[in-house]
């Protein structure tokens, strides 16, 4: 596998299980409260790892207790974490519910994931192996994602953007993306829609907007994916799982599609890889504890081809 590096959050996650999702002015009994590692940018490092890929992670996490925890995850996967600085205050945390259908409510307070400044991630994008992709998302601030874009294209880097949460992006970001990588609901932002009725003419409309190429994912449904100069917009059907909890599958597609693509394979390929990936993180519950290793990946592979 190639080089990934990862410009992202770096998270601890609370996680509660509830019967039902809490209503306005509602509360609800949950179970026992469980901490572990989260962050869309250290998911997606974590994941880019077991998937085989050499991976650096530019990020900071607090000087509190909760930065160990947000850590543990990367270090048992052998991300680098050079570029990873402590800044006084909290880590990042999200406090996420999710009900017995696996389906989850998320709400972050970013923490020290803001005080990753524009020119450092810059720099640390310009100090990337050659050839490496570039993966970003949206819990950073927005004018950092878009100086290591601007870096990461300068360079002339693979840039993957993974627009979540939920923003719409200025157009130079939106030109670097190769692909760019939404879910349905993120699509409709970009698009001013309330919802993403037809997948195939939403990623065509996505692509006029100015990104090289498109990747949907569509949860059970798995994923389509279309490029520039191309009418074709191709799919990718997931294996059928029993879902347990969907925390952190949108990550494990990401960074799975991220390894794939530092690996050299053409974008079909790579979200086909991403989708397995990203379906077999639904089966247990948590983000980074929930990923498949190389083992699970290669018998889930072998599985799919009998």
């Amino acid at each position: 596998m190639g080089r990934v590096v990862v410009v992202g959050s770096v998270n601890a996650d609370l996680v509660v299980q509830v019967e039902v999702r809490p209503r306005p002015g509602e509360t609800v009994r949950g179970g026992p409260l469980s901490v572990g590692p989260g962050g869309k940018g250290a998911n997606q490092a974590v994941a880019a790892a077991v998937v085989g890929a050499e991976v650096a992670l530019v990020g900071a996490v607090g000087d509190d207790a909760h930065a160990e925890v947000a850590l543990t995850g990367l270090r048992r996967a052998g991300v680098d974490l050079t570029e990873v600085a402590v800044a006084p205050g909290a880590t990042g945390t999200a406090v996420i519910v999710v009900t017995p259908d696996g389906e989850n409510a998320i709400v972050v307070s970013p923490g020290a994931n803001g005080t990753v400044q524009p020119e450092r991630a810059a720099d640390a994008v310009d100090r990337a192996p050659d050839g490496a992709v570039v993966a970003l998302q949206l819990e950073l601030p927005p004018a950092t994602v878009a100086a290591a874009v601007r870096q990461a294209a300068a360079r002339g880097l693979r840039v993957v953007v993974n627009a979540a949460p939920a923003a719409t992006l200025d157009t130079a970001v939106l030109a670097a993306c190769d692909p760019l990588v939404v879910n349905a609901s993120e699509a409709a932002v970009l698009l001013g829609l309330d919802t993403v009725d037809d997948p195939a003419a939403a990623a065509r409309a996505l692509l006029a907007l100015g990104p090289r190429s498109v990747v949907m994912t569509l949860g059970a449904q798995g994923a389509v994916h279309a490029t520039q100069g191309s009418e074709e917009v191709r799919g990718v059907t997931p294996p059928r799982v029993d879902a347990v909890d969907t925390t952190g599958a949108g990550d494990a597609f990401v960074g799975a599609l991220c390894a794939a693509l530092a690996d050299g394979r053409d974008l079909h390929d790579a979200v086909d890889l991403a989708t397995l990936v990203g379906t077999l993180a639904v089966r247990r519950a948590g983000a980074q504890a929930s990923y498949p290793d190389a083992t699970e990946i290669e018998e889930a592979r072998r599985a799919r081809r009998a």
